[in-house]
């Protein structure tokens, strides 16, 4: 038997079991028992006292959804426990049952054939639900904003085609006003602030509608939500700036990097940390976050590459970044977005922009350097004598003759 450990424990987790099979190694024979355990506070301190009183020190258990989180909030200080993705732990067809489920993971940890998940340190975890908040209600507000313009179509008030914000200064003024029971459109466009008095004609045209009562508390109703929404943002935002102070520095430096801003910079620091000793390389990081392309090869031939799904929040914030740095004009990010998109399209693009930002971002972090501007004219010049021969060939074929001169130096 080629065996790693002489004691380990492999969990299959559910919402409100974890099912525990401990192994043991008694001379040439390994013993396995298994026991089941609830996911109170109270069930896990158990399994943990059963645990250490058994001499084990190392765990394993299934990324299941949030399951897992309770297990390893308990087990994380007292013993090495190892959270594994369950697509490297499937079991045979046709013996499929929780007892072995634990009793297979138990094995193959035993061996030391599972590879640990990353899992950030419990201070960047903290973190990065708080900005995971702050990125749903973002969008709930988005959603909120929609529903209260769908509510002014349908009461035939056009004010989304003058103004651009619906809800800014005057859009509000205005939607309040007619909650309240106004009608007149005239007294209606007179509320428009700072460059909107300048459409009042075209204001006045667009609020003769027909609001009915219904109308006005489905308006009261989303601009509740909307406050509400905005007020836990205000909130979550103050607190996620305060624990991002430690990172300050890293996140400044972060944000030169041609299309990443703070925001971005601040989900990178919360989905990963800051020590990053787990990633080898910064295309490791890349691979584990789902920004690069996948692998499918079979009897030499390379099937579908598209990238697999990774981490949701990084892999949508650096596909924004991509589209960013697309257009920011003499920069080595738009030279890559346009060479990718003339062979690959708009979006593959976009998402290999944002590969590059990323993978310049982790190297910055790990080496503690500063972000260096390769300039929009980095590709020509890497291949300089390939892209002259090219255009000279090009030229010729249109049917006239090319002679190269250089450039006298300034």
């Amino acid at each position: 038997m080629n065996l790693v450990y002489t004691c380990c424990a492999g969990m299959d987790v559910h919402k409100a079991s974890v099912y525990v099979c401990l192994m043991k190694v008694r001379g040439t024979e390994v013993v396995p028992e298994v026991r089941t355990f609830g996911t109170t506070t109270r069930a896990l301190l158990e399994l943990l006292d059963w645990l250490m009183s058994e001499g084990c020190v190392r765990a394993a258990m299934e990324s299941t959804g949030v399951y897992w989180k309770p297990v390893f909030n308990i087990l994380e200080g007292a013993l090495n426990v190892v959270l594994i993705n369950a697509q490297h732990c499937r079991g045979l067809p046709g013996r499929k049952t929780d007892v072995k489920d634990c009793e297979w993971i138990a094995e193959l940890h035993l061996h030391g054939l599972l590879r640990a998940s990353f899992v950030p340190a419990p201070e960047i975890r903290e973190l990065r639900d708080l900005v995971r908040a702050r990125t749903t209600l973002i969008a709930d507000r988005s959603r909120q904003v929609n529903r209260v313009q769908k509510v002014l179509e349908g009461a035939n008030i056009k004010l989304g085609n003058v103004a651009a914000d619906v809800l800014g200064v005057s859009g509000r003024a205005m939607i309040e006003r007619l909650i309240a029971g106004e009608t007149d459109a005239k007294a209606l466009a007179e509320l428009a602030r700072g460059r909107m008095r300048s459409k009042r004609a075209q204001l006045r045209e667009a609020l003769e509608g027909k609001v009915k009562p219904h109308h006005r508390l489905l308006l009261q109703t989303h601009l509740s939500v909307l406050d509400g929404v905005n007020a836990a943002l205000e909130t979550l935002t103050t607190e996620i700036e305060e624990r991002m102070r430690p990172f300050a520095a890293i996140r400044d430096r972060l944000d030169a990097v041609t299309g990443v801003g703070l925001e971005a910079a601040t989900v990178l620091i919360s989905e990963m940390g800051v020590h990053l000793s787990a990633f080898p390389t910064p295309g490791h990081a890349a691979s584990w976050a789902g920004l690069c392309p996948g692998h499918h090869e079979s009897a030499g031939k390379r099937q579908s590459g598209r990238t697999r799904h990774g981490n949701r929040w990084l892999k949508t914030v650096f596909t924004q970044v991509g589209w960013a740095a697309s257009r920011a004009n003499g920069t080595y990010l738009q030279a890559h977005f346009r060479r990718i998109c003339r062979r690959r399209g708009v979006k593959k693009a976009a998402l290999a922009a944002g590969h590059s930002a990323f993978v310049r971002c982790v190297a910055m972090i790990q080496e503690g350097s500063d972000y260096r501007e390769l300039g929009a004219a980095y590709f020509d010049e890497r291949a300089k004598t390939r892209v002259t021969q090219k255009l000279v060939d090009r030229l010729t074929q249109m049917g006239y003759t090319v002679t190269l001169q250089p450039l006298a130096a300034a």
